[in-house]
């Protein structure tokens, strides 16, 4: 292995193998024409709530450069782990959730990847790291197909995937979802401030360029004096992005009753962390499903619905505004539904069962 230190990024080489490790740590968040943001500190370490990548490329490295045969005999034992745990009728419950496969599917030659040629080099860090923390496990001799990022459509091959379209009836059958980009999307937060003490208000900040979804709710309510809602992005004459603006932390949200849950490019990011605060989270049904069970939310129980033509937003949120046990209820439930996620064991376990899975579906 070698280091090698330079003002924007550390690289580390394994063999062959490239780590752009913590590429755009050093080099934080440009923006303004391409000079570098004030509080790096602040921004590499504390995040205003978020997640600490630093902390996070940190373990996945050390976790990259652990020798992989020394964690395979684990996998024989990991169903036996399972049967002793009192959770465990939860635990198959998701892994049969998020990997619907049925029959023996084949995968062509020439159609994804073989586990031991499964490397950061090509590959987005975070898509890479969160899907070989777990894929080491597994026979090197084993194929897969990782289908990275923002993914709206079923492949025509089972595979691996942050998002889906949500379905019933298991037409999303192909796509098997694994929590990946977690350190962007699985984000929890200690809020402190009960609902009945924050002003009503409708709060939105997001990026809207080509989210149509997005850009339709701002513009409908840009002037609404009980709306506090912006695009974040600013743009130059050319549509490029130039910078940012109306940005506001995580918690700054949380000053307010009620936050807007718009699906972007697949699922609405923030959803996770309104759902853990004391504020409620506001949005149409959802279309797109990730780790999260998007899918499995109740309307009016763990968050509160609107038309998808936000026609019913004033309506509705004045209701809860002015029925705080109603509106404390839905926080209770979306608690609830949160704190499934924090046990780190069973995440890793149902993880390991859905790549299992995947495998013994696959050929």
């Amino acid at each position: 292995m070698a280091v090698f230190v330079r003002n924007d990024f550390i690289r580390i080489f394994v063999g062959n193998n490239c780590a752009f490790v913590f590429h755009g740590y050093f080099n934080v968040m440009k923006a303004e024409g391409g000079r570098r943001n004030k509080g790096f500190v602040e921004k590499m370490f504390h995040r205003k709530g978020k997640n600490s990548r630093f902390k996070y490329y940190l373990l996945n490295v050390m976790r990259y450069l652990q020798p992989r045969f020394l964690l395979r005999p684990k996998i024989a034992d990991l169903y036996d782990l399972v049967e002793k745990r009192a959770d465990k009728d939860l635990i198959y419950d998701r892994v049969n959730y998020y990997n619907r496969l049925m029959d023996r599917i084949p995968i062509p030659d020439g159609e994804g990847t073989m586990v031991r040629d499964f490397h950061l080099k090509g590959h987005g860090s975070s898509y890479f790291f969160d899907t070989y923390e777990f894929l080491r496990y597994f026979d090197a001799n084993q194929r897969f197909i990782p289908l990275f990022g923002d993914i709206t459509y079923v492949p025509d091959l089972p595979s691996i995937v942050k998002s889906r379209p949500i379905s019933s009836d298991g037409m999303n059958a192909f796509s098997v979802l694994l929590n990946l980009d977690k350190c962007r999307h699985f984000v929890f937060l200690n809020d402190t401030v009960p609902f009945d003490k924050k002003e009503f208000k409708i709060i939105f900040r997001g990026e809207c360029k080509g989210k149509p979804k997005r850009q339709a709710f701002v513009e409908k309510f840009r002037d609404n004096p009980l709306c506090d809602v912006a695009d974040v992005c600013v743009y130059d004459e050319k549509g490029g992005l130039k910078g940012f603006a109306n940005m506001l932390s995580l918690y700054d949200h949380c000053r307010y009753k009620f936050i807007m849950s718009l699906e972007g490019n697949d699922v609405a990011s923030n959803l996770k962390w309104v759902m853990s605060s004391n504020c409620i989270a506001v949005m149409p049904r959802p279309v797109y499903e990730t780790w999260y069970m998007e899918g499995r939310l109740i309307p009016d129980y763990h968050y509160i619905e609107i038309k998808p033509d936000y026609s019913d937003l004033i309506e509705k949120t004045t209701w809860y505004a002015e029925h705080p046990d109603e509106a404390n209820e839905i926080i209770e439930h979306a608690h609830q539904w949160v704190a499934q996620f924090k046990d780190k064991e069973r995440e890793k376990l149902v993880s390991l069962m859905v790549l299992d899975k995947y495998f013994r579906h696959t050929e």
